[in-house]
């Protein structure tokens, strides 16, 4: 009877788990998944190559990214074309509710403080449907932007146009562009999410510093590590 007892205890507490985990179960929020995901990380430090292998039609290095016109926080629409004296660009698919990119949000605005100055800002875009995300809606971007004092564009993918001509897959994900809008570097923004104080290499910014001295970024892709972007499809 104690046996029968324990299994049913078991089964129970199983199935719960499960419902209970929900989503979030894969890399979109759940604590024990962030930690397992940035573990990986750590240990698969960036690597080189030349595409994605899990998504054969994102933009690779060497190709020539798409400009757009997208809606900013400020309501004015803004281009890569419109920015002036750039460089090139850091686009960063990013967003409201994913922990990973809250947990970059600090970074990014350093980011764009010492990079911008160089020539090459950040460029934020919002990639997912509010309807399958509320937290992700305009309204709220508007909201996130002000609580947080974002120095950079914060653009929204209305109709989710975007981010599939980029190939982004996460969020955050960053696709480093030079002035003529060929490609230099995908992937992660740094190799330790979780915690600034354990990053041992500053992707996004060893990237730059590369480009700066007329070099090819090294590693020029690595994989990006975040929420998965929300659409129905």
């Amino acid at each position: 009877m104690k046996i029968t007892n324990y299994l049913m205890a078991l089964t129970f507490a199983l199935i719960f788990g499960l419902f209970s985990c929900g989503e979030t179960a894969t890399a979109d929020g759940n604590e024990a998944g962030m930690e397992q995901t940035d573990k990986m990380k750590k240990g698969k430090k960036g690597k080189k190559g030349k595409k994605d292998k899990d998504n054969p039609n994102a933009l690779k290095i060497g190709d020539t990214a798409p400009d757009f016109s997208l809606k900013n926080v400020d309501g004015n629409m803004v281009s890569l074309a419109s920015i002036e004296n750039a460089k090139g660009y850091i686009v960063t698919f990013t967003c409201n509710h994913c922990p990973y990119s809250v947990m970059y949000e600090d970074r990014l605005i350093k980011l764009n403080e010492d990079m911008a100055a160089k020539g090459y800002p950040v460029v934020a875009i919002n990639p997912n449907d509010p309807d399958v995300q509320p937290k992700d809606s305009y309204d709220q971007m508007i909201t996130r932007s002000k609580e947080k004092n974002f120095n950079f564009p914060y653009l929204f993918d209305e109709g989710q146009k975007i981010y599939p001509q980029y190939g982004a897959t996460r969020t955050p994900h960053v696709f480093i562009l030079d002035k003529d809008l060929k490609v230099r570097y995908i992937g992660a923004i740094d190799d330790s999410a979780r915690d600034e104080d354990d990053v041992e290499v500053s992707y996004v910014r060893k990237a730059v510093e590369a480009l700066e001295n007329g070099k090819d970024p090294d590693p020029n892709f690595t994989k990006a590590i975040g929420c998965s972007i929300k659409t129905k499809a």
